[in-house]
């Protein structure tokens, strides 16, 4: 496992270099120059293009980036353009509330999702599962802006239970328990929004696993030979289930993890998905690089826990 682990690591590694490249080029290739908001207007042209060479504007495509990757290397990846202050410091002020956001996002979809699609596994074809079916068709069709600003709608506005947006109270002062329980409520709403997608695919998922591993053969002989229905469902038929569900799990991560960009700008969650979003309207090219390469990271990560986890939960698979 250990060998695995490390070769994985290896060949993630050229994956990285392809990826910071095609990024890096994508952006440096866009018309403009995403530092004029940064100088003053008085500023004559000799003397802004005099700057601009200062930093390496007009140096060749290839050597801007050798001096990114170089850069990148030791942890710095630039200057943010609009928030003026280093890229790191800038997605490490968001990181937190990402990551606060998004696992409970993934525990709350996980936890709904597999139990739903077990269940209508075992009761394929029944008016359950055809409840539990257009349930998820819903959740899959309804667009993330619609189903925020109903939430909104609902227990922000009608019923004054949650707050509508942000992710703390402004102008009180709150102990430590006060203010934990002033973060869980402002969360609640857009957790719920953006688990909603994630729950119905995972449902689907997990009832298309169960319900072609409750045929196989088996699984039959274990209910003949009187096995218990609940140890023959989630002992045989969900265990060997799992290997499709943690796919789809490793596959929602990245998502989840850049926010999902609607929901934290309809909610207004200081995250790494409005983050983004922001610094793509201001053309801060720094900090775009910065959460991609963060997000190629993070994804290729998840790929890499899930295949370990492949291994943990099915003996049979073995990596040279």
């Amino acid at each position: 496992m250990t060998k695995y682990i490390l070769k994985r690591l290896l060949q993630t590694i050229p994956v990285i270099i392809g990826i910071s490249i095609i990024v890096f080029a994508f952006i440096n290739l866009q018309p403009g120059d995403p530092f004029v908001n940064m100088m003053d207007p008085k500023v004559t042209p000799e003397i802004k293009q005099k700057m601009l060479e200062q930093i390496g504007y007009f140096d060749p495509l290839p050597v801007k980036y050798v001096k990114w990757v170089g850069r990148a290397v030791r942890g710095d990846l630039g200057y943010s353009i609009s928030y003026k202050e280093p890229v790191g410091k800038v997605i490490k002020s968001r990181m937190g509330n990402t990551l606060i956001l998004s696992i409970t996002a993934l525990l709350l979809s996980t936890f709904i999702a597999i139990p739903i699609g077990v269940f209508t596994a075992t009761k394929k074809n029944t008016f359950l599962d055809y409840i539990a079916t257009i349930a998820a068709f819903i959740g899959l069709s309804i667009p993330a802006f619609f189903f925020g600003m109903l939430m909104i709608k609902i227990f922000s506005v009608d019923l004054k239970l949650l707050p509508i947006s942000g992710m703390i109270t402004l102008g009180k002062k709150l102990n430590t328990m006060q203010y934990i329980i002033d973060i869980m409520r402002h969360m609640i709403l857009p957790a719920i929004v953006l688990a909603l997608i994630n729950t119905a695919s995972l449902m689907r998922y997990t009832r298309s696993s169960m319900v072609e591993i409750i045929k196989q053969d088996y699984i039959r002989t274990a209910r003949a030979k009187g096995v218990s229905p609940r140890k023959v469902i989630y002992k045989h038929a969900l265990k060997n289930a799992l290997t499709s569900i943690i796919t789809i799990i490793s596959l929602q991560i990245p998502f989840l993890f850049s926010g999902a960009l609607l929901t934290e700008t309809i909610f207004v969650w200081p995250g790494v998905g409005r983050l983004n979003y922001e610094a793509v309207l201001n053309r801060d090219y720094p900090l775009i690089m910065g959460i991609v390469m963060i997000l190629a990271v993070v994804t290729l990560t998840a790929n890499l826990v899930a295949d370990i986890m492949y291994a943990v939960i099915d003996p049979r698979i073995k990596y040279e």
